[in-house]
């Protein structure tokens, strides 16, 4: 059994304290080349996955929503769309360098009164209760330490209502398919991160860190655990992707 001071960075066992710095060391090498990896990595499905997960979070005009893990700011980008002048999206990110370039990125694209932005801590949401809307975390939660923590975090600065929205690698559905998925991702996904980010071992983690994430039932029992209910989950393509959604009442 995994000790409670220890924690899973890819297949490796390391200490817990360790795992953010690690974590972070990884997105300081691939800001660079985020979003073109993203766009390869999924043959460009990643932007239909964030639409889909956009329109399971029920997000309306005037609302605030809080975009944890929101790297280079999709997400960000959609949900200011979709709450207006009225409303406020934070753009959230643990790592200063990716959350600078999601940053640069909505200022180019003109996006600037109705987004904010914090670099935070998921386990640690320096915001008080009841005062978000929807709290999405895209692709995010299974670089989170303690997850148990984060979900606690979400749930109490969402108001009485409110949604959270976890869009994440999850487990790929039917036995051939999985092989397949296998085949890709610890075989060609390493060599697409050496040829195109010069970096082979940040993707070599990003494949084994999804195999380490609580699968599609887990998620939603953890989910139960931090006081969520009406508790759901929608598979994507197979099940690599799922999207969870819980409510807070």
């Amino acid at each position: 059994m995994q000790d409670e001071k220890t924690t899973h960075f890819g297949f490796r066992e390391v200490p817990a304290g360790e795992k953010a710095k690690m974590v972070k060391a990884v997105f300081d090498s691939v800001a660079g080349k985020y979003d073109v990896m993203n766009d390869l990595m999924s043959l460009g499905i990643h932007r239909i996955w964030k639409r889909i997960a956009i329109q399971l979070s029920h997000v309306r005009y005037g609302e605030k929503v809080l975009d944890l893990a929101g790297g280079t700011g999709d997400m960000t980008f959609l949900f200011q769309k979709r709450v207006g002048p009225n409303g406020r999206v934070i753009l959230s990110d643990i790592n200063a360098e990716m959350l600078k370039r999601g940053r640069d990125r909505l200022i180019d694209d003109g996006v600037v009164d109705n987004v904010g932005y914090a670099q935070i801590d998921a386990e640690k949401l320096p915001f008080p209760d009841n005062h978000f809307d929807c709290v999405c975390i895209a692709f995010g939660l299974r670089n989170v330490t303690h997850k148990e923590a984060a979900l606690q975090s979400i749930h109490r600065v969402l108001k009485p209502g409110g949604r959270a929205i976890i869009l994440e690698f999850s487990e790929a559905q039917g036995e051939l398919f999985k092989k397949a998925y296998d085949l890709y991702s610890f075989r060609i996904l390493p060599l697409l991160g050496k040829f195109i980010a010069n970096d082979a071992e940040s993707y070599k983690y990003l494949a084994e860190s999804i195999r380490m994430h609580p699968n599609q039932e887990k998620l939603k029992q953890m989910m139960l655990g931090a006081g969520f209910e009406r508790c759901e989950y929608f598979n994507l393509t197979h099940g690599v992707v799922a999207v969870h959604r819980g409510y807070k009442v």
